[in-house]
């Protein structure tokens, strides 16, 4: 199973947020830059960066420091954060992203996801961010009243290349991950699945490996890093040979 240690860039520095609320933010000293490398020295070979400027603008905010991060350090990306047209989509593609992760804009116009599924191969993966089952857009300010699950029935055959899953609850709160509901879209989902939002302690990462779920790809982890709650030495460990 993949590890994607998370992290997440506003103002330039490394912040996690608690349930998605700029209001309930934790800054922290050590730069992206620096972060991605330290990560990369523990041998993680995913980072998932999430722009918290772009996903209120709708602008590249920090794609000068994602691409410092590609150039850098030989790692497989996952970025996403307002990013709502196809030309930002080649930007971050061009800047040797691995993969550009699709939200809100993805959600509210199923046509521009189907248009970057086409142009993009390989390339889109979509952020599905639910509270109670029902999807929630524009930063978690609005929740829709779609069901998951419904919504990637409409969208499983657009050539999606990864799904990742967040219970907006779990976020930033280290309750554990909703398991239960990530097997549920994994089950029916044409594209591999990640699980987010909620991880705790090295025996999340165990219980995820326990699932035993052959499209279950990976797990993201943030805060529980950035907390000290898991040391990265234990989650190396963790990581397939």
């Amino acid at each position: 199973m993949k590890i994607f240690p998370a992290i997440d860039i506003k103002d330039k520095k490394c912040v996690r947020l608690i349930k998605g609320k700029f209001d309930n933010k934790t800054e922290y000293k050590t730069s992206p830059v620096d972060q991605a490398g330290k990560f990369k020295d523990y041998g993680f070979k995913n980072l998932h960066i999430v722009d918290l400027d772009g996903a209120l603008t709708g602008t590249l905010a920090n794609l000068n420091i994602i691409q410092e991060i590609t150039n850098k350090y030989n790692l497989k990306i996952e970025v996403g954060g307002g990013i709502r047209s196809i030309d930002n989509i080649k930007k971050y593609v061009d800047s040797g992203v691995e993969k550009v992760i699709l939200g809100s804009a993805a959600i509210k116009r199923k046509e521009f996801l189907k248009e970057a599924c086409f142009k993009f191969k390989n390339k889109i993966a979509l952020g599905l961010d639910a509270k109670d089952g029902k999807l929630s857009v524009s930063g978690w300010k609005e929740d829709l009243n779609i069901k998951t699950l419904d919504f990637l029935k409409e969208v499983n055959d657009f050539g999606l290349s990864r799904l990742i899953y967040t219970d907006i609850n779990r976020d930033g709160t280290k309750a554990s991950p909703n398991f239960d509901e990530t097997v549920k879209i994994a089950e029916i989902s044409k594209c591999p699945v990640i699980i987010s939002g909620g991880v705790a302690s090295i025996s999340d990462i165990k219980k995820a490996k326990e699932l035993n779920n052959k499209n279950i790809e990976g797990i993201i982890v943030g805060k529980a890093i950035y907390d000290g709650d898991i040391k990265l030495e234990e989650l190396a460990k963790e990581l397939d040979a």
